[in-house]
């Protein structure tokens, strides 16, 4: 039989128990998925996230989730350290992985959610990957590479019911939110006719591969970064940057501004497939009277025109032209001589039956012509804002993915950004048609150019000229499989 004291002992040995296993789990930080499925609250109630792609725009995505107070970052995959090592530096209790494969293999169980910032190329099968996993994704714009890249990840975000964001922060300003209470309040009248436009590239386009081989860097692991796209020696001045000038690899001045400059169209008017496009190029001559031919570069400048079917939120089709490489439109007659179009440099304008209206880069600033009509507009918000607008794209994504599929909005899901993708990389397979190249006769032709691609949503392909379907979907190199849901 045990003595008073033994008793107290005993008991006093299982209160700090109780004690110290109640403390444990108020500071242990555990995935909400291993804890009770999709949408279950953590005890700390923070989302656990692994980066890949962690340099440049993939820090600062990092940066930004952890400071919306509701992110950890756990993970963190880089095929270059000396691209991740800022990110390293910044959150030290991450583990750092080289192969995006190995960490989704290994630590799927520990982390919510995946953030993918690499190259345009590799991007749909990393998003994919994780989606496959249960896991929340945030994918840097555009979405994907390919068309049927979009198309797949579109379906994926519904099938794995998982929260899905595309880095296009201007989607969380006011602006597109503003613009459609304009649109929807009648100030404009029915819009037929929009013009998007970017001084972009601001890297080398129209220029041949280089024919010297450089020395891989110790720190860069080629392989990985070619990932999926076709074999081939490195080269100086490819990596960190400058890769979005060729098609392997970017997607030129449409991948890296459309979806900020386009969306705004998408949102106001509900955009959603174009049925038509076409495309003229800039030139680039290397003698006289002889054109430059570097099928494997992006052109340095474009103008595409896409046009969209009728929607519920206008009266008739919409025609919607792209420039890029400093074209711009012809200014509207209703801005004066020294006011600036759009933000100088880039812009979005909206032509109606009544009127028109305009907006600079992210959507931000967004303005009725002639200006004096800024003055007295008397519409009412009906569209709620997102706090701290484009900066606020980040904690929107993260709360969303805390609170679980289907709880709360986010501003660019994949069922949004799918889309928007598409005419971003319809318009790229017009641009890449131009370069393709015949011999008839033994004269050589551009069958391509000047031709209008009538397009088949349905089955994504041009139903006018087959050669451009070789655009919509890619095939992986060798050990890194095709998209599959």
């Amino acid at each position: 039989m045990k003595t008073e004291q033994e008793n107290k002992n005993t008991s006093n040995r299982r209160d700090f128990i109780k004690t110290t296993a109640i403390a444990a789990a108020a500071f242990m930080i555990v995935p909400r998925h291993v804890l009770g499925g999709p949408g279950y609250l953590a005890p700390s109630d923070r989302l656990l996230v692994a980066g890949i792609g962690v340099g440049g725009k993939g820090q600062s995505d990092l940066d930004m989730f952890y400071k919306s107070g509701k992110a950890d970052i756990a993970f963190l995959c880089d095929v270059d350290d000396r691209r991740a090592a800022n990110s390293i530096k910044a959150f030290p209790k991450a583990k750092y992985y080289k192969d995006w494969r190995e960490m989704l293999d290994k630590e799927h169980k520990n982390f919510d959610a995946v953030s993918v910032s690499t190259p345009d190329h590799n991007h749909a099968i990393q998003a994919l990957a994780a989606m496959q996993l249960g896991k929340h994704v945030y994918v840097q714009k555009p979405l994907t590479h390919d068309i049927y890249e979009a198309r797949i990840l579109t379906a994926a975000a519904k099938k794995y019911k998982v929260v899905t964001q595309m880095g296009n922060q201007g989607a969380s300003n006011d602006g597109p939110r503003q613009m459609k209470e304009w649109y929807e309040a009648g100030l404009i009248g029915d819009v037929h006719t929009v013009y998007a436009w970017t001084n972009r590239p601001v890297w080398p386009q129209g220029i041949p591969w280089p024919t010297k081989k450089a020395e891989i860097p110790k720190e860069l692991d080629w392989n990985l970064w070619l990932g999926t796209a076709p074999e081939k020696d490195f080269v100086d001045k490819l990596v960190p940057f400058n890769w979005r000038g060729w098609w392997d690899y970017g997607t030129g001045a449409l991948g890296d501004m459309g979806c900020h400059l386009i969306e705004a169209p998408f949102s106001v008017l509900n955009l959603k497939y174009a049925k038509e496009v076409e495309a003229s190029v800039g030139s680039v001559y290397v003698d006289e009277f002889k054109r430059g031919y570097f099928p494997e570069s992006c052109p340095p400048s474009s103008h595409v025109t896409l046009r969209f079917p009728k929607t519920e939120k206008t009266k008739g089709e919409v025609t919607l032209h792209w420039m890029d490489g400093g074209i711009q439109p012809e200014r509207p007659e209703e801005l004066e001589a020294n006011e600036t179009f759009g933000d100088g440099g880039n812009g979005t304008l909206f032509i109606g039956t009544k009127g028109k209206m305009m907006s600079e880069t992210y959507s931000a600033n967004p303005k009725l012509l002639p200006l004096s009509r800024n003055k007295d507009i008397k519409v009412k918000p009906k569209y709620a804002r997102v706090p701290d607008g484009a900066n606020g794209h980040y904690k929107q994504w993260v709360e969303a993915a805390i609170a679980g599929y289907g709880k709360q909005e986010v501003s660019s899901p994949f069922e949004i950004a799918g889309p928007l993708t598409e005419a971003l990389l319809m318009a790229n397979l017009a641009i890449r048609s131009f370069d393709i190249q015949k011999t008839v006769n033994g004269k050589v032709t551009y069958p391509g150019r000047y031709t209008k691609m009538l397009w088949d949503n349905d089955n994504m392909k041009v139903t006018n000229f087959d050669d451009a379907n070789q655009f919509v979907k890619r095939e992986y190199r060798k050990g890194w499989n095709n998209l599959t849901l």
